[in-house]
C-alpha cells in the first residue's frame, strides 16, 4: 500500500464546503480554556460537515494563532458564533426544535453506544470546561445527557477527544439511518 498525497485526497474547496449539505449537528463549547482544544473541535467539525459551532463564555474565538495551530484553516470553513451565555444558546436552539445533548457524566445518562439519533432531527452537543465540565444549569436544561463509556482508571477524556468520539459516532449512525430509509 502507498500513502496518498494531499493532492490525491479529493477534498472540498472552502467554497464547496460552505455550500455543501451539512450534517445536522451543532457543537456548543461551554467555557473551554484551551485554545488547542478549540482548534481541534473546529478541525473535527470540518471533517464531518458539522453545521455550526457556538463558542460560549470564556471560550476564545478566531482569529488566534493558538486556535489556528490546530484548526489548520477550518475556522474559515465551519460556521461559528460567539455567545456570552451557553444557556441562552440552549434556549434559542430548543425554540428551533434542536435536541440538546450535554456530553457529561450524570444521573440517568444515556451511554453513547446506546444512543440512536432520530431520523430528520438536528442535535446540539454541549462540551464543557476541561475541569468543571458542562455547567449544571446547562445540563439541567438539556433534553438528555450522553456519556462516553470508559473502562480504565481515569474518569474523563480531553474535550477535543470527546468531541471527536461523539461526532464520529453520531455522524456514522446518522449516515446509516439515512441509508436504511
Amino acid at each position: 500500500m502507498r500513502k496518498l498525497k494531499n493532492n490525491e485526497l479529493d477534498r472540498l474547496t472552502v467554497e464547496d464546503f460552505k455550500t455543501s449539505t451539512k450534517t445536522p449537528i451543532i457543537i456548543l463549547l461551554d467555557n473551554i480554556r484551551s485554545l488547542n482544544n478549540i482548534g481541534s473541535v473546529f478541525r473535527t467539525s470540518d471533517a464531518f460537515l458539522v453545521e455550526k459551532i457556538y463558542l460560549c463564555g470564556i471560550t476564545a474565538t478566531p482569529p488566534h494563532k493558538d486556535i489556528h495551530k490546530t484548526a489548520l484553516g477550518s475556522t474559515d470553513t465551519v460556521a461559528w458564533e460567539y455567545a456570552e451565555n451557553t444557556l441562552d444558546v440552549v434556549e434559542k436552539l430548543k425554540l428551533e426544535n434542536v435536541k440538546i445533548c450535554a456530553i457529561e457524566q450524570a444521573e440517568n445518562a444515556t451511554m453513547l453506544n446506546d444512543f440512536s439519533p432520530e431520523a430528520n432531527a438536528k442535535y446540539a452537543f454541549v462540551f464543557g470546561n476541561e475541569v468543571k465540565g458542562v455547567a449544571q444549569d446547562v445540563v439541567s436544561a438539556s433534553d438528555m445527557v450522553i456519556e462516553i463509556p470508559q473502562f480504565g482508571t481515569k474518569h474523563s477524556l480531553n474535550i477535543s477527544v470527546s468531541c471527536g468520539v461523539v461526532v464520529w459516532d453520531v455522524f456514522s449512525k446518522m449516515k446509516n439511518t439515512t441509508l436504511q430509509q
